[in-house]
């Protein structure tokens, strides 16, 4: 199945202060989120942040924060983005069927969310560089179960590329700078 632009939404699922510095290769996780969310704003593509009770946990980190100038940010106390209705009804009115998901912790909200998409009758693409667990056995354990599912494991660069198409273009251009 190709992924297109035209059909595809990027959520960012619980990056956020308190909980971020516990995740395995934060460092290189936070520049893959920053390069996914630079490529998804080149492409023009809609976004949705969630966050899991901010009371504890806080708000998404400011990098990523800044790295938006528009976004729709969903509160939430269910593991899956799904079990919230804002998150849903968003999912509804901006009406796209791919869902790129990046966030953490991987084996607990993206696997929750990506399966209930699946449900839902949407697409994920989970974005393996761009996710991440306390513990990397729990992530990988968590990336093959949504393959198993039905999920589209993908990475970073090859989800730019895929949404991009062809080169040669201003697109192109910018997407492969992000990359570099």
């Amino acid at each position: 199945m190709r992924i297109l632009k035209e059909d595809t939404i990027g959520v960012f699922i619980d990056i956020q202060e308190r909980l971020f510095p516990h995740m395995q290769d934060m460092d290189q996780l936070e520049q893959n989120l920053l390069t996914l969310a630079a490529g998804i704003k080149v492409l023009e593509i809609p976004i949705v942040i969630t966050e899991q009770y901010t009371k504890g946990l806080g708000f998404t980190i400011l990098p990523l924060k800044m790295a938006f100038s528009e976004y729709s940010v969903i509160e939430k106390t269910a593991f899956s983005c799904c079990d919230e209705p804002r998150f849903a009804d968003t999912l509804k009115e901006i009406g796209k069927k791919s869902v790129i998901l990046c966030g953490i912790e991987t084996h607990v909200c993206v696997l929750q969310t990506a399966i209930d998409l699946i449900q839902a009758g949407y697409q994920p693409i989970v974005i393996e560089d761009c996710v991440s667990s306390r513990k990397l056995s729990d992530k990988i354990t968590a990336i093959e179960r949504m393959r198993q599912e039905g999920a589209i494991i993908s990475s970073l660069e090859s989800i730019l590329f895929e949404l991009t198409r062809f080169s040669g273009t201003e697109t192109f251009k910018a997407i492969s700078k992000l990359v570099k």
